[in-house]
């Protein structure tokens, strides 16, 4: 690390090495195809280094790396930087306190992008902790000054945004943070996807509850990420029903949706009769009856 007016930032070495490393992790996410995605990371107060254009980022080497000024200026690299840098310097510029900026196209975020449907349900406390809300940002080409434009209203007080039609982008203290972030998203995406569209049930969180967990952010030092919506649909209270036991203390499942219903050892396995079979018998005594009995009707 190097300190410049009291502001840590890594070293060119171990930012080239941070880049190689998320940008293998991406890829082997599943979080970009081909040459898709871009990543960057600060390496002084307007400098950074970035991906270059055309690589898949699953198989770059330190020498496709390029080191930049915020104002475009090529100050390392035999390559041309990525077109969408420029959606990276104005995260920076928007936002001084960030320090790395990831950029991919995670398949379960990338649909709500093209859905065009915020990342805001209250249903995971991480996720109003860590991460927080993310909005889509306005539909904008790919590679021109539209992007940048389109996310600038989310830079201070937002930890990423879904890109309409496009992707995503996260941002973070440094090249790691932004990373976790964007895995968060994908995540998030995925869950409520499960919940919204394949299970179609959301037990959300309630205005108290997600209060809570908003101090808990603050208190870790985290100062973005927006509020969630809240609905007065709030249903996580009492939501799984009461188990009820039978008189020899089994749990009765016979309630429950979806729920295989314990065997018993009185139980009629295979046709077989098992009343006789708990007499007087001990528990490992009746399992070991069964086991028998099952390899019996096997053979």
């Amino acid at each position: 690390m190097i300190t410049i007016k009291g502001v840590q930032y890594m070293s060119d070495f171990e930012a080239k090495n941070a880049i190689l490393d998320i940008g293998k992790r991406m890829y082997a996410k599943g979080f970009v195809a081909a040459n898709d995605g871009n990543i960057s990371c600060k390496a002084g107060p307007d400098t950074i280094w970035t991906t270059c254009t055309n690589v898949s980022k699953g198989f770059m080497t330190q020498d496709m790396l390029v080191k930049m000024t915020l104002d475009g200026k090529i100050l390392m690299g035999s390559r041309k930087p990525s077109s969408e840098v420029k959606m990276h310097i104005r995260v920076y510029n928007e936002n001084p306190d960030v320090m790395a900026v990831t950029h991919a196209h995670p398949p379960v975020a990338t649909s709500f992008a093209i859905a065009g449907v915020d990342l805001d349900k209250a249903i995971l406390p991480e996720a109003v902790v860590q991460l927080g809300t993310v909005p889509v940002a306005q539909y904008a080409t790919p590679s021109t000054q539209e992007v940048p434009d389109s996310i600038a209203p989310y830079c201070k007080d937002y930890n990423g945004v879904l890109l309409a039609n496009h992707g995503a982008l996260t941002w973070g203290k440094d090249v790691y943070q932004a990373y976790h972030r964007l895995e968060s998203v994908e995540y998030y995406a995925t869950v409520l996807m499960y919940t919204g569209n394949i299970i179609c049930k959301q037990n959300e969180l309630s205005k108290a509850q997600v209060d809570a967990l908003i101090d808990i952010r603050k208190k870790i030092g985290i100062t973005t990420g927006g509020m969630p919506v809240l609905t007065q649909q709030h249903s996580n209270y009492n939501t799984a029903p009461a188990i009820q036991t039978t008189q020899n203390n089994i749990p009765d499942t016979s309630s429950l949706n979806g729920v295989t219903s314990i065997v018993r050892p009185s139980d009629n396995i295979n046709g077989m009769a098992g009343a006789s079979m708990t007499s007087g018998k001990s528990k490992s005594d009746m399992i070991e009856e069964i086991v028998r009995r099952v390899v019996t009707q096997i053979k």
